[in-house]
Parts: C-alpha cells; structure tokens; sequence
C-alpha cells in the first residue's frame, strides 16, 4: 500500500510539473525572443537565451515608441470601464431579482439565462454580427462593449452564489422600516456585494484585455485597434518581425498577468463562494 501511496504521489506530482511546463514554455520563448536580435533569431535556439553581450531592448523601445500602442490602451481602458459599469450593475439587478422574487416562469427565465452560457459562441456568431451591424454599430466601440455585456452571464453566477448567502432577515427588517426595494438594493444588498464585484471585475478585466477576436471582427479601422489587435501591425508582411511581435505580446501581457497575481484571491473566493451550503 506504500508503495502504490508513492507511485500514484510521483505520477501527480509528474502529471502538475508537465502543465507547468507546458503553460511556461510559451511564456518563456516569448521573452527569449523578444531580447534577441534578427539575427540572433535566425542564429540561436528559440529555447536560448543570445550571449549576454547580445541582448538588446531595441524591440521593447520600438514597441514603446509606437503611438498605436496608446491608441489602443485608450480604446482598451474606454471598452473596459465601459463594460464593467453595466456589467455590475445589470448583473447585481438581475441576481437580486431571482434570488430574492418569485414570478411566473423563473425556473423557465434563468434556464434561458444558462442555456446562453452554455452555447458556443461561434455557433451565433452569424446572426450575432448581423444584429450588431443592424443596429449601425459596427465599426463602433460600442460594438464590443454590447456583446462583453449581453453575452457573457458569468457574473450573473458569482454575484447569485453572495447573494444566496445574505440573510433575508435583512430584506424583511428593511422592509419593515419603510425602505423600498430599490432603496433596500442600493443601500444594504449592494454594499455587501464588494467582494463579488471585485472578483466580477477582475475576471471581466482579464477576459476583456486579452480578447483579441471581437475587436478585430467588428472594429477593422485602424483608429479603433484595442491592445492585442495593435498586435497585428507587426503580424503582417510589410512590418512582420517576430522579435518585436513578442516584444509587444510582453509588454501588453503584463498588466493582466500583474492583476492576476495580486488578486488571484479575490478570484477564488468570487467563484467558490456559494459552493458548500450548510
């Protein structure tokens, strides 16, 4: 029985050093590529480092240096807090609606609310983009900040499993006080859904930045680029250049990485909360 303790401790413990690798690998040829000369590139093993005396930020000032690279962060920051605003408080509204309300076809609205969860993007994504450009904003900036509200109902989830947790002693004594509901929501419910909205907000952030696909589909114009479709300037064969490809993927890499590191807390406690009842 020992014995069997340790083999299946090494394979686990084998099987989390094979993930590991497999989510650092990138991430490291990446760097690597991005300290490297042209030549370098071609001369050196993309697994290496180039010689100490070889390695150059010149990619990382090119990168810099580029005004689109602004132009993007300001479309990023405009889309993101944008999105956030109504994301928080549609969100917040509707779980405090289910949670709290009994109406005719409930079980029937929030399966409908998960069915949209469940189905695969790409599956409407046809009939998606004729209702976005039917409604004139493609080629907006609106046009991803309706879709990051509309289609993603992950913080619908969160924000239900705090709201399930919160006593409904406090509806009911509010109530009594002569508080309305909305009075009731804005000023009790929603002060103590901090921790939720930190957590939707983080995860939101994360997804938002490093979409590459949406604003790319419906914003082309080149003063419409975000951060990651800023990417493709030096994707295409006239710029193409993958050390300062990578140089870009690092340097807009690193904001979502550092959130991710300091509130990673945030995140687990957003997404388990709920979880075990007692």
């Amino acid at each position: 029985m020992r014995v069997r303790g340790i083999t299946k401790n090494i394979i686990m413990q084998a099987i989390c050093l094979f993930m590991v690798v497999v989510v650092i690998l990138p991430i490291l040829l990446t760097l690597f590529a991005s300290l490297k000369s042209g030549a370098d590139m071609v001369n050196t093993s993309p697994l290496a480092l180039p010689p100490l005396e070889r390695i150059t930020f010149s990619n990382f000032e090119r990168v810099l240096s580029d005004r689109n690279l602004y132009v993007g962060l300001r479309n990023t920051v405009v889309i993101l807090a944008i999105s956030l605003v109504f994301n928080v408080a549609f969100g917040t509204v509707t779980a405090y609606i289910i949670e709290r309300f009994n109406f005719r076809f409930k079980g029937f609205v929030v399966s409908l609310f998960f069915l949209g969860m469940l189905i695969p993007t790409f599956v409407t994504e046809i009939s998606r983009f004729k209702i976005i450009s039917g409604l004139g904003l493609y080629n907006t900036l609106a046009a991803p900040i309706v879709i990051y509200v509309a289609s993603d109902l992950m913080q619908l989830y969160i924000y239900r499993q705090f709201i399930s947790k919160i006593s409904v002693s406090l509806d009911e004594s509010a109530i009594l006080d002569g508080c309305s509901y909305w009075g009731l929501f804005v000023r009790i419910i929603f002060p103590l859904l901090k921790p939720a909205t930190a957590t939707v907000c983080i995860i939101k952030s994360i997804t938002i930045i490093n979409d590459m696909y949406i604003p790319y589909l419906y914003m082309p114009k080149t003063k419409l680029r975000t951060l990651t479709t800023y990417l493709m300037n030096y994707a295409n064969a006239q710029q193409g250049s993958w050390q300062t490809l990578a140089a870009g993927i690092i340097v807009i890499m690193l904001p979502t990485v550092l959130l991710y590191i300091f509130f990673q807390k945030y995140i687990l406690a957003g997404v388990v909360a709920g979880a075990v009842k007692e």
